[in-house]
């Protein structure tokens, strides 16, 4: 053994640092976010690379081994604002927060160190809060597991959204993984450490912004999958959540274990995993593809200019979500389609009910992050309120719709789901809440007036101790006679009555002697206690804490009761998203002049008048001028049965590439279910889509590769 009391003191570990390094070896990848007072502290390594990567000044702390610690911190109270910038830089980190009051730790001597744990890991794939987040974007975490090897492997693939709670599974074959990987656009991915080193596998999924998480093949383990599964959405088997193939429940296992290990003794809590060829399977488009048609944003990486952006009339943050998602996997079933497209022409065809409806649903606030961060206990007041407000929405729209006499069956579900919606609850969350409550429990003032009598006992004695010491003071001129007498207080002795010398013999004799107690006598004035004024001042001295208590104890009960209310809230929510898409696109098809196309199981194309939907909004814009309708038949002629290609060639500007994205996000728009921007439209249902154009093109603002270059 190593006597450590002969080592150099530079060298000798303080209990302090002792801590932090054992803490930090169990997290290694991580930055370490160290709770100190009001501050989190990074060391060492993690101190530097922060320092550089927030641009927040480097400092040192003591010595260790003979060289100056170095380190930064940043306040708590703007933790979020640094971890929005580190996740976007791809760091992960860990936060360790205090377990103690320091109070307690000095209990057990002098020099010991208060308990300090990591509460949660902070990856890309898994935060909760809205200042890290993107209302309107999904924030998914992606597994993948491999079985097999060669042409025959078969890859699972298992996303989650933490912050909103959705679960889906797929699995493809090699050929498809990469387009699969760019229509979930993950924030990050977590796969075995094998298959992160796999070469094969190198090109498909190291891209550019996304994080890349190799974790232990135990995670994804076939033969423990099933057992993982159900444990974590506590059921006995997994044949309700229908059948799932190797590779899938690898995956799944995976995404929930790697979940669970970030969220540190806290279940996220998630929809049980829904296999994607349940909803009748999506249009495979590859990145190259994906990216050429803009379709969630310009080449240039940005929102505005794509189609996304040009079809967006959606009014609430859970239907731009259901939008992106609609329009990144377009549906190749007939019957899905169809249906969306029903809700979509009825709406178009009554502008008056839709105005009512788009206007109701934009009072609706989401409800799926916040009932997501009150299960993960990072959840305040407002999230309480967002999802009473979001009830009380369904519940007004759901009354709405069953007053219509027929509806398309997309619309009768989203309306039953909505009528669903707990009132009981909406009723109890904005009677119990204020209208604007904080945003974090402990800052208190966000239960109503009225709805606790202790905790409005409390707060009146908080508020209003002068008035409460003035009354009791008035009592006291009554009961003896003295009019002089006051009420005072200073740090030694708290409250205390004061009066003259001349008029203290009065409080001396009965019948004051057993209410006034002397305690201190100065020159011309002689001060008492009383009973009364005693616990006056407990109560006072408790009244702040015993309030914020009281609203604590409130938070909690309200939490319970939505959690227990879950699958209803969760269901309303998807109602309402569902109702806002549909609304969107009937909105924008009633403006333009957009028209339902014909969507069935054929080889037929054939588009008359055709325009460029993102185009034709930017001349709207800037000239005013309008877009030139082109017409394309690719289909099988009468008596033919194979379909056409067509040549297109002409001079640089002249249009080719915008004839070409034109058919293409027309084929979009149609199998999302929406109306196209054309005379008519009949369209065979494309299960593949291939372009490829100028790498510099910006045709939001006519520019060609050609003029660019």
């Amino acid at each position: 053994m190593t006597d450590t009391s002969a080592r150099d003191p530079d060298q000798r570990l303080t209990p302090f640092m002792e801590q932090y390094l054992e803490i930090k070896a169990a997290n290694p990848d991580s930055l370490l976010f160290y709770r100190m007072g009001d501050f989190y502290e990074l060391f060492f390594g993690d101190a530097e690379e922060a320092s550089r990567a927030l641009g927040i000044v480097l400092t040192k702390r003591g010595k260790h081994l003979g060289e100056d610690i170095p380190m930064c911190g940043v306040p708590i109270h703007r933790a979020d604002e640094y971890l929005q910038r580190l996740i976007a830089l791809g760091f992960r980190v860990a936060v360790c927060e205090q377990l103690e009051d320091p109070a307690e730790a000095k209990k057990r001597g002098a020099k010991s160190v208060v308990r300090r744990d990591v509460i949660r890991l902070v990856t890309p794939g898994t935060i909760t809060e809205d200042t890290l987040l993107d209302a309107g974007v999904a924030n998914h975490l992606l597994a993948i597991a491999r079985v097999g090897a060669g042409e025959t492997a078969r890859f699972g693939l298992a996303w989650v959204d933490v912050s909103a709670g959705s679960f889906r599974v797929a699995a493809v074959e090699g050929g498809r993984l990469s387009a699969e990987i760019a229509r979930i656009d993950p924030r990050e991915i977590v796969l075995p450490e094998k298959l992160f080193e796999d070469e094969t596998l190198k090109p498909l999924i190291r891209r550019e912004k996304l994080a890349l998480t190799p974790v232990s093949a135990a995670l994804f383990d076939g033969a423990t999958a099933e057992a993982r599964i159900a444990a974590y959405f506590e059921v006995a088997a997994l044949d309700g959540f229908g059948r799932f193939e190797r590779a899938e429940l690898s995956a799944i296992s995976g995404v929930v274990a790697y979940v669970e290990k970030t969220q540190v003794g806290l279940k996220a809590r998630l929809e049980p995993p829904r296999r994607e060829s349940d909803d009748g399977g999506s249009l495979s488009i590859d990145p190259g593809t994906r990216a050429n048609l803009e379709i969630m944003r310009t080449l240039a990486g940005e929102r505005q200019g794509s189609l996304l952006s040009a079809i967006d009339r959606t009014v609430t943050p859970n239907g731009r979500r259901l939008l992106a998602e609609r329009l990144s996997g377009p549906s190749t079933s007939v019957a899905v389609i169809g249906r969306r497209a029903d809700a979509v022409a009825f709406l178009t065809e009554d502008p008056t009910f839709r105005r009512q409806l788009r206007e109701a649903l934009a009072t609706a606030p989401d409800m799926l992050r916040p009932l997501g961060r009150l299960a993960l206990q990072r959840g305040g007041p407002r999230d309480l309120a967002a999802i009473g407000r979001g009830l009380i929405a369904a519940g007004t729209i759901g009354a709405a719709l069953a007053r219509l006499p027929v509806v398309p069956e997309e619309i009768v579900r989203a309306r039953d789901a909505a009528l669903e919606a707990p009132q009981d609850l909406a009723e109890t969350l904005a009677a119990a809440l204020v209208d604007e409550p904080p945003l974090l429990k402990r800052d208190g003032g966000f239960v109503r007036a009225g709805w606790s009598a202790p905790l409005d006992e409390a707060r009146e004695l908080s508020a209003d101790s002068r008035r409460l010491i003035a009354r009791l003071e008035a009592d006291y001129v009554e009961a003896t006679g003295i009019k002089s007498l006051k009420i005072r207080h200073n740090n030694v002795l708290g409250f205390f009555v004061e009066t003259t010398a001349v008029n203290a013999d009065r409080l001396r004799e009965p019948p004051h002697l057993e209410r006034f107690v002397h305690r201190q006598t100065l020159a011309g004035v002689v001060r008492f206690s009383t009973v009364e004024l005693a616990d006056l001042e407990a109560k006072i001295a408790s009244a702040g804490d015993r309030a914020l208590g009281i609203e604590g104890e409130i938070f909690e009960d309200m939490t319970r009761r939505v959690l227990a209310a879950e699958p209803a809230i969760r269901a309303a929510a998807e109602a309402l998203a569902v109702l806002d898409v549909a609304a969107g696109l009937a909105e924008l098809a009633d403006r333009d002049g957009w028209v339902r196309p014909i969507v069935e199981e054929s080889l037929a194309f054939s588009i008359v008048g055709g325009r460029h939907p993102v185009v034709e909004q930017a001349l709207a814009v800037t000239t005013g001028e309008p877009f030139v309708a082109n017409g394309c038949e690719l289909g099988p002629r009468d008596g033919e049965a194979d379909g056409r290609l067509l040549i297109v060639t002409g001079p640089n500007m002249g249009g080719k590439s915008t004839y070409l994205r034109q058919n293409a996000l027309i084929v979009l728009l149609a199998q999302i279910g929406g109306f196209v921007p054309a005379t008519s439209a009949r369209i065979g249902v494309v299960d593949k889509l291939f372009s490829r154009v100028g790498a510099a093109d910006d045709l939001a603002r006519g520019r060609s590769t050609f003029m660019v270059e």
